[in-house]
């Protein structure tokens, strides 16, 4: 099997990955065969499954506009997966220049390619780290010193919660995120959802576990919006993806009742 040149070495090219996967769920070029196998199966499975993806991204477009409108001025995306059309620098910076921007994931290919396409960008940046170790996480986003802890962050846990398992507690995850920032700061969250569509959550649940050593979590409305604890929930609250401020039609990917995502944003008082 021959390595892409964007491919860094050691990379498992025989195990899906979820940003990968996700990457080929948008169109991207940034993933293997097997990713893309991956992405069929639950195509296969869930025939509006891109449609997901896109809702998702758009979300985050949003997010982020609405957090620099609201004055932040950092922000840390963790699991920011592979980069795309409408990156988070790109959005952010397109608002004001100076907002800087810290890309975390754990796949070795994501961080690469984000650090090939920030090469020449000083205000932002990537690296590699897990999110199940919040502390470690924290003390190299502090190294890179594009993060100040004393200042409001912008916090982004977009499609990246439900990969952790119930027993890896994902709300002790975002309660450490929360420990860390000052008063201002806001945290964004997406995450697949039961509450909708049940029996299509059961049936990507099942498959992803079949086909990537990272199982995907589908958690209810009610767990979801506990990740928030803590958080004052911005209006209209934990909403589905298309419904969370939509700015036009563009952004209606899904169609409202049915959408296997919900989002939320928080701000910490």
């Amino acid at each position: 099997m021959n390595r892409p040149a964007w491919a860094p070495e050691g990379v498992d090219m025989t195990q899906a990955s979820p940003a990968r996967m996700y990457d080929a769920l948008l169109g991207g070029s940034h993933n293997f065969e097997v990713d893309r196998r991956a992405a069929e199966m639950g195509k296969q499975l869930v025939p509006d499954l891109p449609r997901l993806a896109l809702s998702n991204r758009a979300f985050l477009r949003r997010a982020v506009r609405f957090l620099a409108d609201a004055g932040i001025r950092q922000f840390l995306d963790i699991g920011s997966g592979i980069p795309t059309a409408g990156n988070v620098h790109e959005v952010a910076q397109s608002i004001d220049p100076e907002i800087r921007v810290l890309y975390v994931d754990i796949d070795p290919v994501a961080v690469t390619h984000s650090r090939t396409i920030l090469h020449d960008n000083d205000r932002a940046g990537a690296i590699q780290a897990d999110l199940r170790k919040p502390d470690e996480l924290l003390a190299r986003a502090g190294e890179t010193g594009l993060i100040d802890f004393t200042e409001p962050v912008g916090l982004l846990l977009v499609a990246v919660l439900h990969l952790l398992q119930d027993e890896e507690r994902p709300a002790e995850m975002v309660a450490a995120l929360r420990a860390a920032v000052p008063a201002g700061s806001h945290v964004a969250i997406s995450h697949l959802t039961s509450a909708q569509r049940p029996e299509d959550a059961a049936k990507l649940g099942h498959n992803s576990a079949s086909v990537s050593r990272v199982g995907i979590q589908f958690r209810d409305r009610a767990a979801i919006t506990a990740l928030f604890d803590g958080w004052e929930l911005v209006e209209p609250g934990v909403v589905e993806l298309p419904l969370w401020h939509p700015e036009s039609e563009r952004d209606l990917h899904e169609t409202p009742g049915r959408s296997l995502g919900l989002a939320g944003v928080g701000r910490k008082a």
